[in-house]
């Protein structure tokens, strides 16, 4: 094992894993994950026993301890769908998360050298985003990179990084009917570059290779309501990406996008992923306009007021959509209250 100052923010930092299964892919993972805790929310059956890897310092929490340790207000965590993972976020103490799938294994890079994905993704988070004007070399704060001829100086300072989004080699993240008509399609492309998503534009989060500063916008990192009695799935990623955007918009905070890339190891039923998704195939071509147009007022100088905000904003103008949109804002209010019962220390904070 290296020296632990070879694992940065080691002390600072958390991997939060949703699974139904053994967890047999970290054993992949151990030259770069074993020096760090794990929070492994386990999904579906609370009597089955998840086996992880020895040598890993874990915790896992079942659907018996969410309702434990939340009462009434673990209604807000789904249940059977990967959107429970956002509990983890919840229970951690630290700084900074990191959250990946059980089927994401370590890609290699050009070289064929496998890729540290939590060490990219700390650089990104350590260093600022430039979400006011766009750097056509992309991240001027990548080794071998600067602020192009033209982007003003008075912008590159630049602001916090609160996101991290990474990428995906082989089974790309598409939904149903691109699945149907692309089964055999593979992503091969390695794209060297990291970028920051420009002011007031939204982007498709997928949660299976992403990092964030907890301690920035942790309590907008709600995955709402998926899965069992609920009538969408595979949305809630993005749902907490457009609120996420919003957000650091609005508190000049910024998201990257692009490396670290991890290897997606198999592709999800295109069938059940249809049932999933086909109401939000309808619903997101008004969900999005609604988050395109969303603005949050001046008062709202914390996480935890823009997202009582916007959910007040999703139940006006969303719930005319479906009453599911009454019941998600519902539970994005309990998700803030249960968030400050178990962080009282974060009520005043405004991320900076």
């Amino acid at each position: 094992m290296a020296a632990s100052s070879s694992y940065p923010l080691k002390d600072d930092l958390d991997i939060v894993i949703p699974t139904i299964r053994n967890l047999d892919f970290l054993e992949m993972w151990r030259p770069f994950f074993q020096p760090y805790h794990l929070i492994i929310v386990q999904d579906g059956d609370p009597s089955r026993t998840i086996k992880v890897p020895d040598g890993f310092d874990y915790e896992l929490y079942n659907r018996n301890d969410i309702n434990k340790i939340l009462g009434p207000k673990a209604s807000c965590i789904s249940f059977k769908d990967s959107a429970c993972r956002c509990f983890g976020y919840m229970v951690s103490k630290k700084k900074y998360i990191f959250t990946i799938d059980d089927d994401c294994f370590v890609a290699k890079d050009p070289t064929g050298k496998d890729i540290d994905a939590l060490q990219q993704h700390i650089n990104n988070l350590l260093l600022p985003s430039t979400p006011y004007f766009f750097n056509t070399l992309y991240d001027p704060f990548s080794d071998g990179a600067d602020f192009v001829r033209g982007y003003p100086f008075s912008l590159r300072e630049g602001v916090p990084t609160a996101v991290s989004h990474g990428l995906w080699l082989n089974i790309p993240d598409y939904d149903a009917p691109t699945q149907l008509v692309k089964p055999r399609e593979r992503n091969t492309r390695y794209v060297d570059a990291v970028m920051t998503l420009p002011k007031g534009i939204l982007f498709p989060m997928c949660g299976m290779n992403l990092a964030f500063d907890r301690s920035l916008i942790g309590p907008a990192m709600y995955f709402g309501l998926m899965g069992d009695g609920q009538p969408i799935g595979r949305y809630d990623d993005m749902w907490a990406g457009w609120c996420v955007k919003v957000i650091c918009d609005h508190l000049g905070l910024g998201i990257k996008t692009g490396l670290p890339y991890i290897w997606h190891s198999k592709a999800s039923n295109p069938f059940v992923n249809l049932k999933k998704e086909y109401k939000g195939i309808f619903w997101q071509e008004e969900i999005i306009p609604f988050f395109q147009d969303a603005t949050l007022p001046k008062e709202c100088t914390t996480v935890q007021a823009c997202y009582k905000e916007l959910s007040k904003q999703v139940k006006d103008k969303l719930g005319k959509i479906d009453p599911y949109f009454v019941k998600l804002a519902d539970s994005m209010v309990t998700w803030i209250d249960a968030w400050e019962e178990l962080n009282p220390s974060t009520k005043e904070s405004n991320g900076k």
